[in-house]
C-alpha cells in the first residue's frame, strides 16, 4: 500500500502542531511528493484490501459452520498442511484436523437434539504480509457448549492464527489457541486448569498494529482489468462497510429498545421472519416483532444485550443488495423480578440500496437456543427445536475477478483511490481497536499507550482524560504500576465487538462506537459478565493508524456474580453519596476531570453528580445519527466527549476530516 500510504501521509504532514496544543496549518507539499496513481498500482492495493477482508471472512465462516458441526466443511478452510494446536494438542492436516474437532466437541456438536456448539471467534487484528500472500491475526474467543442431556460448558481464549493464499482462496495455515478460562454452566468458569494466565505472544508491535497492510515492493504489476471494473470492486467494499455499520447499529438500538429508529433502518415492505414464530411484513410489523422483547425504550433493571458477533458481509454483484450472517448473543432479563435468560441466534439478513443509502430489507432470525439463567442451556432450553439452517455465506466464491461492472466508467484514479481509502480505514481503526483491548487486557501500559496520537486522549475510568501517549502512560503506571507480572492470577477481558465505524471523506479520520463486553477469571472465583459501551476516533497519523480519543461509559450493567448473574443486582440507596471519584485524580491530576463535563459524564462513576448504578439505567450517548432516516437519539454528542471543555482537542482543530453524523450519499449529508 505505499502509494496509498504516502499519498494519506503527505496530507497529514502538512498539518503541523505548535505550542499548548493547538495547531496551525501550512501549505501542503509539493506535488511531486504523491506518488502517481495508475490503474496498475491502485489495481494491487485493491487486491490487498480485498485480501485483508477475505482473511477476516475465513475465520468467521469457522464460526458459523462450528454451529451446526460441519467439521468437513470447517477442515476444508485449512491449508493442505496446515497446523492446528489447541492449547497442549496439536494436529497436522485437514483430516487430521476434521477428525480432531468431532472428537473434541462430542455430544456438545451442535448436530443431536438439544445439543449446542457456538463457538465466536471475533476482533480482528489482522496484519497481511509484504507480499501480499500470507497473513497473521489475533482474535478473542468463547464457546458456548451444551450436550441437550444437562451437561453444558463455557470456554474462552485467544487466537493467533496465520493464513496462506492458496490455489486462488485464503486459507488458515495454522490455528493457534490459547485456553485462558473454562467451567461447567453450574459452577462457572475460571482460569485454565486453575493456573496463573500468561501473557499470549502477539505478532505485532504498537505500529504495526496501526498498519494492517504494509508497502509492498518493485512496481505494480500489469492490472489486466479496466478503470470500470476496479470502480465496481471498491464500490462493494465500500458497501460492505455500510451494510456491516447497518447491521451492527440495529444491535445498539435493539440494546435500548429504540423501536422508532429500527424500524427506521427497514426498506419499504420490509420484512421480519423469527423461526417457529412467523412472519412480521411492513413497518407495523417490524415494530411488533420488537415490540415482542417489551415496550419502546428500558426502564429500572430491564437488560435487553443482543451482541452483533462474526458479521459476514456478501455484496451482490449487482451492487443494489447485500446479504450479512452472523451469530446473535443475547443476554436479557429483569432484575425487579430476578429472572434472567440466554438467546443465542442466527441471523441471515437481506438488504438493499434505494436512493444511495442501504436498507434492511428481510431479516430472518433462527434461535439456537433460549435458555433460563438459572439452569443454563445443557438440557436445550426452553425454545423448540430450529427448523431450517440458515445458508452459508462464500464471499470468496464471488471473487475478485468475477466482480461485477455495475459501477460509471467515468470514475477518475484520484477518487477511487481515496474510496479505497476509506474502506482501508475501517480495517486499520478495526486493528488499532483490538490492540488496545490486547495490550490493557496484558496490562502492557507503555504500548497501550504507544497506539495513541501525539495529541491524542484517554479516558482513565472514573477519573479523568490524560492527553498524549506520556500522560496516557504514566496515567497507567500510577494505577497498575511499571512492571507488571508475565504471569496473572486473574484478568478482566475488554471485547471491543460490533463496531460502527464512520470514516471521513478523505479515509484519514475515523470514529467508532464498539462495546465493551468484559469477561473476568480468576484462579478461585466463578466468573461473570459486566458491560458498557466506547465511543472513539481515530486518526491516520504519519502513516499509521492510532486512536485520537478514546471515552468508555461504564458500567451500563454488571452481574454480582455468577450464580446471579446481572438479575441479581440490588437498586443503589438514592440517598448514598456519590462514590468517592478514583485516586487517580490526587495522585496523578487528569487534563480533564470527568466530574467537570456536566451532563455527558452525569449518571457514570466519577462523573457529574448524580451517580446511576445497574439496575438503574444510564444514559446510552450517540456520536451519530440514524444511519437511514437521520433521526437525532436522545442522547447525542456528536464531538468527542470532552471536547465542549476542550474544543482545541477537536480532530479538525487538528486537520483531519469530522467523520460523518448522520446518513450520506457520495459525500452529501442528508440529515
Amino acid at each position: 500500500m505505499r502509494r496509498l500510504t504516502r499519498r494519506l501521509t503527505a496530507t497529514a504532514s502538512a498539518l503541523l502542531l505548535v505550542a499548548a496544543g493547538m495547531v496551525a496549518l501550512q501549505a501542503p507539499p509539493a506535488a511531486a511528493t504523491t506518488p502517481t496513481i495508475t490503474l496498475n498500482s491502485l489495481a494491487r492495493d485493491l487486491v490487498r484490501v480485498e485480501s485483508l477482508r477475505e482473511v477476516k471472512d475465513v475465520q468467521r465462516t469457522y464460526a458459523h459452520l462450528a454451529q451446526y458441526g460441519r467439521w468437513s466443511d470447517m477442515a476444508a478452510l485449512f491449508s493442505a498442511d496446515a497446523t492446528f494446536r489447541w492449547g497442549d494438542e496439536t494436529v497436522t492436516g485437514r483430516a487430521a484436523i476434521r477428525d480432531w474437532l468431532e472428537a473434541d466437541a462430542g455430544a456438545m456438536n451442535g448436530i443431536n437434539p438439544g445439543s449446542l456448539h457456538t463457538v465466536i471467534v471475533d476482533q480482528p487484528l489482522v496484519n497481511l504480509s509484504v507480499d501480499g500472500l500470507s497473513a497473521k491475526a489475533r482474535w478473542n474467543g468463547f464457546r458456548f457448549l451444551g450436550d441437550g442431556a444437562g451437561a453444558a460448558r463455557i470456554e474462552g481464549g485467544i487466537y493467533e492464527n496465520e493464513y496462506v493464499f492458496e490455489n486462488g482462496r485464503w486459507r488458515i495455515s495454522l490455528l493457534h489457541y490459547y485456553p485462558q478460562y473454562e467451567g461447567d454452566y453450574a459452577t462457572g468458569w475460571r482460569n485454565k486448569d486453575l493456573e496463573l494466565l500468561p501473557i499470549v505472544p502477539y505478532h505485532f508491535t504498537p505500529d504495526e498494529a496501526g498498519v494492517p497492510i504494509p508497502e509492498p515492493v518493485g512496481p505494480a504489476p500489469p492490472a489486466g482489468t479496466t478503470v470500470n471494473k476496479v470502480a465496481a470492486r471498491i464500490d462493494k467494499l465500500n458497501s460492505e462497510d455500510s451494510v456491516r455499520n447497518l447491521q451492527h447499529a440495529y444491535g445498539y438500538y435493539v440494546d435500548r429498545r429504540m423501536w422508532s429508529d429500527v424500524v427506521d433502518l427497514f426498506a419499504n415492505g420490509a420484512t421480519v421472519t423469527i423461526d417457529n414464530v412467523g412472519a412480521f411484513r411492513g413497518a407495523a410489523g417490524v415494530r411488533q416483532a420488537m415490540e415482542r422483547m417489551g415496550p419502546e425504550n428500558l426502564s429500572q433493571g430491564i437488560l435487553n444485550e443482543r451482541i452483533q458477533f462474526d458479521t459476514i458481509v456478501d455484496v451482490h454483484t449487482s451492487g443494489t443488495q447485500a446479504t450479512a450472517r452472523g451469530i446473535e448473543f443475547a443476554m436479557v432479563g429483569d432484575a425487579n423480578t430476578r429472572e434472567a435468560s440466554w438467546e443465542i441466534s442466527v441471523f441471515h439478513n437481506h438488504f438493499v440500496k434505494q436512493g444511495g443509502l442501504w436498507k434492511l430489507k428481510d431479516m430472518n432470525i433462527t434461535p439456537l437456543v433460549i435458555a433460563p439463567y438459572s439452569t443454563g442451556w445443557g438440557d436445550g432450553g426452553i425454545a423448540p427445536a430450529p427448523t431450517r439452517v440458515p445458508a452459508f455465506l462464500d464471499v470468496q466464491a464471488r471473487s475478485q475477478k468475477n466482480a461485477g461492472g455495475a459501477a460509471s466508467s467515468n470514475r477518475n484514479l484520484t477518487d477511487l483511490d481515496r474510496r479505497l481509502a476509506r474502506s482501508l480505514a475501517f480495517d486499520g481503526a478495526e486493528n488499532v481497536s483490538m490492540a488496545y483491548t490486547a495490550y490493557l487486557d496484558d496490562l502492557r501500559i507503555y504500548d497501550m499507550a504507544q497506539i495513541h496520537a501525539e495529541f491524542g486522549h484517554k479516558l482513565s475510568p472514573f477519573a479523568g482524560y490524560f492527553q498524549g501517549p506520556e500522560r496516557i502512560r504514566q496515567a497507567g503506571v500510577t494505577v497498575y504500576g511499571t512492571n507488571p507480572s508475565t504471569m496473572r492470577a486473574s484478568i478482566s477481558y475488554h471485547w471491543r465487538p460490533q463496531p460502527v465505524i464512520l470514516v471521513s471523506e478523505d479515509g484519514r479520520s475515523a470514529t467508532m462506537r464498539a462495546r465493551l463486553l468484559q469477561p473476568r477469571t480468576s484462579r478461585t472465583n466463578a466468573g461473570a459478565f459486566n458491560g458498557a459501551m466506547y465511543n472513539d476516533e481515530f486518526v491516520l497519523e504519519n502513516g499509521i493508524w492510532r486512536i485520537w480519543s478514546l471515552t468508555i461509559d461504564e458500567f451500563y450493567w454488571q452481574s454480582t456474580n455468577w450464580a446471579g448473574g446481572w438479575a441479581a443486582a440490588n437498586p443503589r440507596n438514592p440517598e448514598l453519596p456519590d462514590p468517592a471519584p478514583s485516586t487517580l485524580v490526587t495522585r496523578y491530576p487528569p487534563d480533564v476531570l470527568l466530574s467537570s463535563m456536566g451532563e455527558r459524564s452525569r449518571g457514570f462513576q466519577g462523573g457529574s453528580p448524580g451517580y446511576i448504578a445497574w439496575p438503574g439505567i444510564v444514559p446510552m450517548w450517540f456520536h451519530y445519527k440514524n444511519p437511514v432516516s437521520g433521526r437525532e437519539p436522545q442522547f447525542y454528542w456528536p464531538q468527542c466527549a470532552p471536547c465542549e471543555v476542550r474544543p482545541d482537542w477537536r480532530m479538525t482543530e487538528h486537520g483531519w476530516q469530522q467523520p460523518p453524523l448522520g446518513p450520506q450519499v457520495d459525500g452529501v449529508d442528508l440529515g
